[in-house]
């Protein structure tokens, strides 16, 4: 059962990028998580919103949508998703260093997601947009 969530919209700005982790962050720390699962939360929603910026946007500004809700069992679900170009072939986007990109990119954006996350979903369609679920399950210090 969802017990508290938010939503948000930012400008597809790279300015916004610190600014949903930190808001992300700063909303799930009432499940009081350890150090480690907070910087997870934060690294994964960087690396999802920074993806929209570069990626779903590519050379134009547009809206990225993140919704973070609370359940009681204490997990954590952001969606993080844009209405850009979309992702053509999932699986192949998933492989750790591919890129669309190349020059300084790793390729490794959502090979850091999964690895900070407990689940990680990946929807897109071609032209209309890609939306990611990052599930996060919080043990934190008093748990």
């Amino acid at each position: 059962m969802i017990i508290n969530e938010f939503k948000m919209t930012v400008d597809s700005r790279s300015v916004n990028e610190s600014f949903a982790r930190a808001t992300v962050a700063t909303f799930s720390a009432q499940l009081d998580p350890t150090l480690e699962e907070i910087n997870d939360i934060k690294t994964a929603v960087s690396e999802a919103v920074t993806n929209c910026i570069v990626h779903g946007y590519k050379n134009c500004l547009g809206k990225i949508y993140i919704t973070v809700k609370i359940h009681d069992d204490s997990k954590v679900v952001v969606t993080i998703r844009d209405k850009g170009c979309g992702i053509s072939d999932i699986k192949k986007a998933r492989e750790p260093l591919f890129t669309t990109l190349g020059g300084d990119r790793a390729g490794l954006g959502f090979s850091v997601m999964e690895s900070f996350t407990d689940k990680l979903t990946v929807r897109s369609k071609v032209g209309f947009g890609t939306t990611v679920t990052l599930c996060k399950r919080i043990h934190g210090r008093t748990k």
